[in-house]
């Protein structure tokens, strides 16, 4: 079953919630919003004491392993998947940075060696004991965060289309790229936590016999004037299809997709004359 999500809460429950069956239709105005909706102000003084207090390396009290470690202002996770995080701790929270947005976590105890708080409205409360054996900074000695690929090789297929007695081949050739896409996960904790993906380039031609009529290379930026700049900067250019001709010229489907997650926006590319018209419908 595919939900119809109308409005940017809506969407962000169902992130968090893990919901995978989720299609996600264009709305103006769409935003990222975190579910514990609470933003650090600005204006508030940030604790420096009890942020000099989490320097160092912090094991979950259940497991015993390495859980994060903290350098100045930022959070590092011995998972190599896991991006980097920014925290403030204002008054009993701290909040953290991610793609999501502003993370709030009310703070339960802390001092040198124990720092507990609450990671979702469930009453989790997440346990840490500060280490004292240097060893476990080997955890966190890689810094280079390890992106995963949205598609592990080049993907090339093509479409055949009459019109008017013509005979169109569209070409679309999927090729993994360098570009990086955060997209924000959750610990068994319900801790949020950056995972980094990489985007795609698609290259899309038509040709009428041996005639090439068009081509160009198509990445996620240029659906910018269609799509809201959150869903962007978390969505990754999943697939492309030749679907069309008419008098309005050549069309392409292009989907974006929430990594891991059936989340996803269609849009439709019109060529006419070498000029892209976007649309949704």
């Amino acid at each position: 079953m595919k939900h119809t999500l109308s409005s940017p809460t809506r969407w962000a429950t169902c992130l968090m919630q893990g919901v995978r069956s989720v299609s996600l239709p264009f709305a103006a105005g769409l935003l990222l919003t975190a579910c514990s909706g609470a933003r650090t102000p600005v204006e508030q003084k940030e604790d420096l004491t009890a942020k000099a207090l989490l320097q160092g390396v912090w094991l979950n009290e259940e497991s015993d392993l390495p859980w994060v470690k903290v350098e100045g202002d930022t959070l590092y996770y011995p998972d190599a998947l896991h991006a980097p995080a920014t925290f403030r701790v204002v008054h009993d929270s701290i909040y953290i940075t991610n793609a999501f947005g502003v993370m709030a976590y009310k703070i339960d105890r802390q001092s040198e060696y124990s720092f507990w708080f609450h990671a979702n409205d469930d009453d989790g409360l997440v346990k840490l004991y500060k280490s004292e054996d240097v060893a476990d900074h080997l955890f966190f000695s890689r810094k280079q965060v390890d992106a995963i690929p949205s598609t592990p090789e080049v993907v090339k297929k093509d479409s055949i289309i009459f019109y008017q007695g013509n005979r169109y081949r569209g070409y679309v050739h999927i090729n993994p790229s360098t570009m990086k896409v955060n997209r924000t996960s959750f610990t068994e904790n319900g801790v949020a936590v950056d995972n980094v993906y990489y985007d795609n380039v698609i290259y899309i031609c038509v040709y009428q016999g041996k005639q090439m009529i068009y081509g160009k290379n198509i990445q996620k930026q240029q659906f910018g004037t269609v799509l809201p700049e959150d869903y962007l900067n978390t969505a990754v250019l999943t697939d492309m299809d030749f679907v069309g001709v008419s008098d309005e010229g050549f069309r392409f489907k292009a989907t974006l997709t929430v990594p891991e997650t059936q989340v996803f926006v269609v849009v439709y590319l019109t060529i006419h004359d070498g000029e892209i018209a976007l649309s949704t419908s």
